[in-house]
């Protein structure tokens, strides 16, 4: 196996990456990504930049984003895209020249940022969620991080209307990092809606289901069944009515895009 090339310095954030199933995914491991965007956040603050926007992918995206040219639109103008499947993984095991060497679960990578950001002194702010996931979700952050600075947060249910003032008060805490979870492709709309508006804020992580399982209200599936790639089975078996036709049809045609859409690049392409 060639060993994936280092990420050059990532204040710069020129990670490497290669394009797995029609998406440009970042070559880089859970431990990389957490000083990524502890230190890319620390050398945007007060620089009245956009805020950058960090993605994740997984089969459901892949095959959304293959059959939606508008939402692939909003994850290709993303800043960073990590994978969040062991397909993809997988299949850049063996169809990469560099092969991404894990999986980047936000559900993890929440934690892996979390733990450096108390000794950073990288604020967060979480948005999303109804308003007692995200409470619960903040109670436990806070119960196990008790040095990290969450400088406020909220629920994800606010109309066209009230948007504006959720960004201003997003603005007015000045958070390193925003975690928005809304799920896809909403919360990459609300991102790249307002990325320009959130000239205090120095990352936006989107994170899809994240503060459900933070808070305690969804289970994740054993370490053995996410290392063989069937989470998403598990996930199934708890809410089947809600996810078995979604992954019925997701699937097969992100594996088809999965072998039919991923290339070397001979260089490590960066972002």
């Amino acid at each position: 196996m060639v060993a994936a090339p280092a990420p050059v310095e990532v204040s710069s954030l020129r990670a490497p990456v290669e394009m797995i199933g029609g998406l440009p995914i970042a070559v880089i491991d859970r431990a990389a990504s957490a000083r990524l965007m502890i230190d890319a956040a620390a050398s945007r603050r007060h620089s009245m930049k956009p805020a950058l926007v960090f993605t994740s992918a997984n089969g459901q995206v892949i095959s959304m984003c293959a059959s939606d040219d508008a939402v692939r639109k909003l994850f290709l103008a993303a800043d960073l895209i990590h994978a969040d499947g062991m397909p993809i993984v997988f299949a850049s095991r063996i169809l990469c020249r560099y092969p991404l060497p894990e999986r980047v679960a936000t559900t993890d990578l929440f934690h892996d940022v979390a733990r450096q950001a108390q000794v950073r002194g990288t604020t967060f702010y979480m948005l999303g969620g109804t308003s007692s996931t995200i409470e619960q979700a903040v109670r436990q952050a806070r119960a196990l991080y008790p040095e990290l600075a969450i400088v406020g947060y909220r629920d994800g249910y606010f109309g066209e209307d009230e948007e504006s003032a959720v960004v201003d008060a997003i603005n007015a805490v000045q958070p390193d990092i925003l975690w928005l979870g809304m799920g896809a492709p909403a919360e990459q709309l609300f991102a790249m809606r307002n990325r320009d508006r959130l000239r205090q804020v120095g990352i936006i992580k989107t994170s899809g289901g994240l503060f459900d399982f933070l808070s305690g209200r969804n289970r994740r599936a054993p370490k053995w069944v996410q290392a063989i790639g069937l989470e998403w089975a598990f996930r199934t078996l708890l809410e089947p009515r809600r996810l078995v036709g979604r992954y019925m049809v997701t699937n097969p045609h992100a594996l088809f895009l999965l072998l039919t859409q991923t290339r070397s690049s001979p260089v490590g392409r960066e972002t």
